[in-house]
């Protein structure tokens, strides 16, 4: 016999978004359930964020001992490393499986009932457990169930086609990878696996790697993949894959057609909202695109049913939908807000790291602003030269009347740290003056924010 239950708040998707709404809720004091399918931490603690930041950390340290084992300028020799990636798989799993463990201890905290199984949507009100004989009955549906990687037809998933899944969790490395699609996934997995020894090409229908950035920003990205020997096909078009000479089939500029041999082909063009296998279709949402359209406070075009994270579209980020969850707890629970944030940063992993806050010199203009665009090198920074990485800069960019900071980019080692700054900034309506007039430690790369916002005044210390 199928059991009822009723709640006040019911959550569809444990990831970022999810977890975080039903944290909140949960704090407040709402009755709430939330039901996930798969594990707690959605795509972003199990198959993205945390995994590939553990790959890219394992690949950076192998490379390392790999370049002290050939002598370095440091005075550090070693023997030549050998990689069990088994082991190292098994260390990425331990920090998933820590995280996991620690968002269900959050949620049993908080009272939030957990239920393992796959929603299905019968109305706004009234959702069914697949195989649980369970209907759960609410006064708010929040919807969080994420996105999922795009396949190309061309070439289905499955033996040496892989996905990003599967190329964070890896049996044995490939001797030879071509990843296809040369965005912030394909780039920051492509270059890790050629750390870890793997001979990588990029194919990429763009005329540049990394294109949804400026050109200014990606050239020290672009210098350190072609250093690190990856191979780049820009504006070359995939084809198909022949399975029995193992090579992918991609046509050039020209339109010739060339044979690209390869162990295993990373398919990474991009992500799309998970509207499918779940019966969405019928509440009869209003779509903007292909993600659900929602309004300043997360609301659909239902009363009641509310949508966040990369099920609402772009930018996909999971800092992003947690705050979109937990404003919507405190919406549910009375309180006035709205999802307005100044500016959400965007970090991209590959070596050197990017990050973009706010709007770039190309953006500003197109809003018909008239900017000062300034910045300061990490070759002129102590902090980066002790730490071999001299490539990169900080770039501010403030209105030319007000001096009005409106956006922060930065490429370079560890500046995904930065980020934390640049939002701080644009989201208290710094100036110029004030981050300029902020004294900055010595020696660290954030002197390279001061430095960029001294240059936009004219009077750059160092430079």
């Amino acid at each position: 016999m199928q059991q009822t239950l009723n709640t006040t708040l019911l959550i569809i998707g444990g990831g970022p978004g999810g977890y975080v709404a039903a944290i909140r809720a949960g704090q407040l004091g709402i009755s709430t359930i939330l039901v996930e399918g798969q594990a707690l931490g959605g795509t972003c603690l199990n198959i993205g964020c945390i995994p590939s930041k553990a790959l890219i950390h394992v690949a950076e340290q192998f490379q390392q001992t790999r370049h002290h084992s050939q002598g370095s300028a440091l005075g550090i020799n070693v023997s030549a490393p050998t990689l069990d990636i088994g082991k190292s798989v098994e260390w990425k799993d331990g920090i998933v499986d820590r995280l996991t463990t620690g968002v269900a201890a959050l949620l049993k905290k908080h009272k939030v009932q957990v239920i393992h199984g796959w929603a299905k949507v019968v109305d706004g009100k009234t959702v069914d457990i697949e195989g649980a004989d369970t209907r759960i009955q609410c006064e708010h549906l929040l919807l969080a169930t994420g996105s999922k990687s795009v396949n190309l037809p061309m070439l289905p998933l499955g033996g040496p086609i892989i996905s990003s899944t599967e190329a964070l969790a890896p049996k044995a490395l490939p001797k030879r990878l071509i990843v296809v699609g040369g965005g912030y996934i394909g780039l920051e997995l492509g270059i890790a696996y050629r750390k870890l020894g793997a001979e990588v090409s990029v194919v990429e229908a763009q005329e540049r790697i990394l294109p949804a950035y400026d050109a200014e920003l990606t050239q020290p990205v672009l210098e350190s993949v072609k250093q690190l020997g990856i191979k780049l096909y820009l504006k070359h078009s995939v084809e198909g894959f022949d399975a029995g000479t193992h090579s992918l089939q991609v046509r050039d500029p020209n339109g010739d057609s060339l044979q690209l041999e390869t162990d295993q082909v990373l398919v990474a063009v991009g992500r799309k909202p998970n509207t499918q296998g779940w019966n969405l279709e019928a509440l009869n949402l209003e779509m903007n695109g292909s993600a659900l359209r929602i309004d300043q406070r997360c609301q659909t075009s239902m009363r009641n049913v509310w949508a966040i994270g990369d099920l609402a579209g772009e930018p996909m980020l999971a800092h992003r939908a947690m705050a979109q969850g937990e404003m919507v707890a405190e919406l549910i629970a009375g309180q006035h807000r709205e999802f307005n944030p100044t500016a959400i940063a965007a970090v991209c992993f590959t070596d050197p790291e990017l990050v973009v806050v706010g709007k770039t010199p190309d953006e500003a203009k197109a809003a018909g602003l008239d900017c000062i665009v300034s910045s300061f090198p990490f070759a002129a920074n102590g902090r980066a030269m002790t730490l071999e990485s001299k490539s990169g800069f900080v770039r501010v960019v403030a209105r030319r009347d007000n001096h009005l900071i409106v956006g922060w980019q930065a490429v370079g080692v560890g500046v995904s740290e930065l980020s934390t700054a640049f939002g701080q900034s644009l989201e208290m309506g710094a100036r110029l003056e004030d981050i300029a007039g902020t004294i900055h430690a010595h020696p660290t790369l954030g002197e390279a924010v001061q430095e960029a916002a001294l240059r936009a005044l004219g009077h750059a210390l160092h430079l």
